[in-house]
């Protein structure tokens, strides 16, 4: 089927301002094959139905929107936890600013020199998640993260290091374009905690392709910059083998346009993939999480619970799906997706979706938006609580279901105080 016009000259317009990155030989394969399935599929629009809900326009464009970045005198979010830093600025690696890269039970390297290997291990992986993730759901925007992605991690986890690894990204010019692309690949029995933190870039593409074998666990919390006028589309593809763990946790506070997609491949026996997300939108905020999770095989479970916090105008998107496929008996899917207005302006759209070819399973979804209970906010009142403070108790009441879902007490613990910190900030 032939391209729509509109759509194919914004594709020619943004491939213009894009060069092919040198390389080996199997990553120019790789970005190679990307740019020919970009160009066959078109970038995203208005009309694509996954993307009804979130206009695409400012991540498809050719220029990017300038975005100041935001001032302040908060401490880093993971600040105070013992970790290997992994700095980023504006999209390229700070070397200066990074901690040195060795640590045991861990080999780490850039992207950007381990495409130039002739043999290397990360060619099993790149672009090779991205590109199973484009069935049944075309996304074009993680395509041209592949084809022209020149910075990044590569990440091969061979143990259990002893602490986590933590991409810090620094937004420092108002018109940066960054485009990252990081692979993990964690082996049998292997375990690794990925933690991120920042806005990056006044645009800002991320894909994170991860591949869990057999017994691995593989822990993902990141907190999204709090520059206003930032905008982010980030995609993370995984893998997971027999038995293994994945677990993702994002929180989000401002940003003009923020749309996080998660495609899950459960392919091993046993599996368990946890997806979980906590947004505060004030104002001109549209945050959009779209996730889309396979079964294909027996025994897996999966949770999807992503909470938005909205007022003063902003928009919230959930898009979730759960796809079993036949044969992947005793499979447990929950999904649920929920917001709090604060306001009548406001709005969220949501998309829950099942799909079961299998009939021993337990799959379950729910979506609900709602205002503050009356009942609980008179409760607190009429003990002397002042109406800002009751709003926050009741908003923190509200998000704790998704910060359990952090395992690690120290990180969910600088994620709370985060969070209380700016819900009494209100900004």
């Amino acid at each position: 089927m032939a391209l729509a016009k509109t759509k194919q000259d914004a594709t020619q317009e943004r491939l213009a301002t894009l060069t092919l990155p040198d390389g080996a030989a199997w990553a120019t394969a790789a970005r190679a094959d990307a740019v020919a399935r970009l160009r066959q599929a078109g970038l995203p629009g208005r009309r694509d139905e996954y993307w009804k809900y979130t206009d695409p326009a400012s991540l498809v464009q050719a220029d990017v929107v300038p975005a100041a970045p935001y001032q302040t005198d908060e401490a880093p979010v993971f600040g105070q936890i013992d970790r290997l830093r992994i700095v980023f600025r504006d999209g390229v690696f700070d070397a200066e600013e990074s901690d040195d890269l060795a640590l045991e039970g861990i080999e780490i390297e850039r992207l950007s020199d381990a495409t130039q290997m002739d043999i290397h291990w990360a060619k099993n992986l790149y672009g090779v998640l991205e590109k199973r993730g484009q069935d049944p759901v075309a996304r074009p925007l993680a395509t041209l993260n592949t084809g022209f992605a020149t910075d990044g991690v590569v990440i091969r986890v061979t143990g259990r290091p002893s602490k986590p690894v933590s991409l810090v990204y620094l937004h420092r010019k108002e018109t940066s374009d960054a485009i990252l692309h990081h692979i993990i690949h964690v082996e049998e029995g292997a375990a690794l905690t990925l933690l991120e933190n920042g806005p990056a870039a006044a645009r800002f593409s991320k894909v994170l392709e991860v591949e869990v074998a057999d017994r691995g666990a593989f822990h993902h919390i990141r907190a999204q910059g709090r520059d206003h006028e930032r905008r982010a589309v980030t995609h993370i593809f995984a893998r997971l083998g027999d038995e293994s763990l994945f677990k993702s946790f994002t929180l989000t506070a401002n940003g003009v346009m923020t749309r996080n997609e998660v495609v899950l491949e459960l392919a091993g026996q046993n599996g368990v993939a946890h997806v979980a997300g906590a947004a505060l939108g004030d104002g001109a905020f549209h945050h959009d999480d779209t996730v889309f999770i396979t079964h294909d095989a027996v025994g897996g479970e999966s949770r999807q619970v992503f909470k938005k916090v909205l007022r003063n105008g902003a928009t919230g998107v959930f898009q979730g799906k759960i796809l079993v496929k036949p044969g992947a008996q005793k499979t447990d899917g929950y999904q649920i997706s929920q917001s709090l207005m604060l306001d009548d302006d406001s709005q969220f759209l949501a998309k829950p979706e099942l799909e079961i070819y299998a009939d021993d399973v337990a799959c379950s979804h729910g979506s609900t938006s709602g205002e503050i209970d009356d009942d609980a906010m008179f409760y607190l009142r009429s003990r002397g609580v002042p109406q800002g403070a009751a709003q926050d108790l009741l908003t923190r009441a509200f998000l704790a279901e998704v910060i359990e879902e952090i395992d690690d007490p120290e990180i969910a613990e600088d994620i709370q105080s985060r969070l209380e910190s700016w819900l009494q900030r209100r900004g």
